[in-house]
This record gives structure tokens, sequence and C-alpha cells, in this order.
């Protein structure tokens, strides 16, 4: 099975005055295409650090990355910019959704930025909503929808370029319990479909519905473990 993650000696580090302080430390990472993976750890872990590096929305101080075999660590910006743009989808807590764009064109901003036609692009989008659940609701707007739905529509536009991994950063942070439970149903549907999903969260029951859970600590892998 082909990693899409693949880290080596993964180290984030920066300098405040004369202290050094260690964001993420010689970490060694691999998550293989398929699987649905959880990262957890306590404010200050180091959580967030990896998901930006593996994320592409920063780079390394030292150790190596790659994605999809392409090592990235030493990547330009703008090179960064067209590896997210190609290999990963991002869902976010706050949904980062524009307000004024309906569930339609929220979804197909990623095919915009990549150039595809008007009418291509359209009949994607409204093929991966209607794949979430919201065929019905692809013309409303998000001041129009449920919380729940929002987050749906902020899964269907990382889905819309096919990507080859999924980070999901807090997916369910601002959910209620049930709709919490219907959004990682959705994620438990996608990765018995083949994607990969790459999850950051600090609660356990949702860490409980991954496949695997890492737990940092202090810039570190502290565990690595299957759910039963």
């Amino acid at each position: 099975m082909q990693d899409v993650i693949r880290t080596q000696g993964l180290t984030k580090r920066y300098q405040t005055g004369a202290e050094v302080i260690f964001a993420v430390k010689d970490l060694d990472l691999r998550v293989e295409r398929g699987e649905f993976m959880a990262i957890m750890g306590a404010s200050g872990s180091g959580k967030s650090t990896l998901m930006n590096l593996i994320g592409c929305l920063d780079t390394p101080t030292t150790g190596t990355y790659w994605l999809n075999g392409v090592e990235t660590s030493q990547m330009s910006d703008d090179e960064l910019a067209a590896i997210r743009n190609r290999e990963i989808g991002f869902v976010f807590q706050t949904y980062n959704l524009l307000p004024r764009l309906t569930a339609l064109q929220n979804v197909e901003l990623p095919l915009v930025y990549r150039g595809v036609p008007a009418r291509e692009r359209r009949a994607v989008a409204a093929e991966v909503l209607g794949h979430v659940g919201l065929g019905t609701r692809i013309q409303h707007r998000p001041n129009e929808m449920s919380g729940g739905q929002r987050q749906r529509v902020a899964v269907a536009r990382s889905l819309v370029g096919t990507p080859s991994l999924l980070l999901a950063d807090e997916p369910t942070g601002n959910l209620d319990s049930r709709t919490t439970e219907d959004i990682l149903d959705l994620f438990e549907q996608l990765h018995s479909q083949g994607n990969t999903i790459v999850l950051v969260t600090h609660e356990p029951d949702v860490a409980r519905r991954a496949q695997r859970v890492i737990v940092l600590r202090d810039g570190e892998i502290f565990s690595d473990e299957l759910n039963d």
C-alpha cells in the first residue's frame, strides 16, 4: 500500500529570545492510502503545527515530508500552494464558507482556481453536494443552513477536486452532539469509499470513530494505536 504521508525527522522549532521551542520534534510518521487517522493531544502538544506541516501550509525547520511520494520540505510558497490545491482537501471548525455565495458556488471554488470550465465545475460541484446529502440545497447560502449543513458544504468543497488527502481540523467543534454524529457518519462513509482522512480533535469520542489514533505530547508521538 502506498504512503500518502511519510515524514522523517520532521521538526519545527521557534526562537523566542534566548529560548528555543520545539512545536514538533524529530517526528516519524507514515499514513497509508485509505487510512482514517485521528491526531489528539493537549493544548500545546503540536497538533496544529503538525496539521500545518502535513497540509503544506508551513515547512519544517528540519526533516523531510513526502506527500504521495513527492518531497515537499524545500518547496517554495507557490509550489506549496499548487500541491495544496491539487492534493489536499481541508475542513475547518469554522466552515470558512463565503457568505454571499451559494452552496454550489462555495463548492466549485477549488475548481475555479484550477481553471476548470464553468459548466464542468458546476456539474461536478452539484454531484459532490448530492453525495453529502445536500442535493436539494445547492442554491442556499450559508446563513440559510444549519451548522451541520454548512459543514457538509465544507466537506463537499474539500472533496470536489478529488484530493489524495482530506485534512479535518476540529471539524465537529461547533456542532451539537447529534450533528457531530451525522458528520462523523459522513467521514466514515468517505473512508469506506477509499478516502484518506486525517482528523485533528481533542474529543476522545470523536477520535474513537477513526481507524487509528496518534497522541502527541510535547511535539512527539506519545502513542500510536489502532481502534478496536
